[in-house]
């Protein structure tokens, strides 16, 4: 069972903090005693979640960046360390999705999609190592059930998705004489504005919804906080032995890949 204390004296970073999946984990963070930096693109939103989590916790702070700029690795990470001291746990939850084939996805689509899924990470983790060294900390990323199997109409998307899988294999064995853990968790469908972010509209995503219970052999989607509970469990000390792990958390898709 999880501990009200569990990340006392821990100070958390969590990226694509203004909804979804990371919003929900800067919560459950709060909750579990973190002190939080929360970032985002959409200032109006990022200060939402910030007071949302603040009631929570009460040592929370926000930093308006969007991941994919040259220095924004480097000022979060700094950020958090003028703000806190220290930082122990990473939480790379931005990302887009967008459809696309390999025989009409353009260069700059799949540009995109590795700048914001693949470089903005790994840059993170860079620049995080220094101070996470210091205190044996820990980074969960945020995959997806793409990075394992296949789906036809999403390439880039499944491609970046399965280069987050390697990263955190790669890194988790590189940080490891450090005692520095990295894990990653691989959801299925998240009720959430990826998606529609990424194109549907209203009515599309509904069907979309509907159509995904037949999809996930548990007969639902998944909701925000199912996917948090797992970051929340890598990040945190009851996971002290995992390392490289990727995480499937999706109702069980990953073992039908169904469409």
């Amino acid at each position: 069972m999880s501990n009200p204390s569990e990340f006392n004296d821990k100070v958390a970073l969590v990226t694509g903090a203004t909804s979804g999946i990371g919003r929900a984990t800067a919560l459950q963070l709060a909750n579990l005693g973190a002190r939080l930096v929360l970032s985002g693109r959409d200032e109006e939103a990022l200060a939402e979640a910030e007071a949302e989590a603040r009631e929570a916790g009460e040592e929370v702070a926000s930093i308006a960046a969007d991941v994919i700029a040259e220095s924004a690795a480097t000022d979060l990470v700094q950020f958090a360390i003028q703000r806190f001291g220290r930082l122990d746990v990473l939480v790379n939850a931005a990302g887009v999705i967008g459809s696309g084939t390999v025989a009409d996805t353009t260069d700059d689509q799949w540009s995109e999609m590795m700048r914001i899924n693949v470089d903005a990470p790994f840059r993170l983790i860079r620049a995080a190592v220094p101070e996470l060294k210091k205190g044996e900390g820990s980074v969960v990323n945020v995959s997806s059930v793409t990075g394992t199997r296949a789906f036809p109409g999403i390439v880039a998307y499944c491609v970046s998705k399965a280069a987050v899988d390697q990263l955190t294999r790669c890194a988790a064995l590189e940080l490891a004489p450090d005692r520095v853990r990295v894990n990653a968790v691989n959801p299925g469908v998240v009720v959430s504005q990826l998606h529609r972010r990424g194109g549907m509209d209203d009515q599309a995503y509904a069907a979309f919804l509907e159509h995904s219970k037949s999809t996930h052999p548990l007969g639902r989607v998944g909701q925000p906080d199912d996917i948090a509970d797992a970051i929340c469990f890598l990040a945190g000390p009851r996971s002290g032995w995992i390392t490289g792990e990727t995480l499937s958390v999706d109702g069980g898709r990953h073992q039908t890949c169904a469409r």
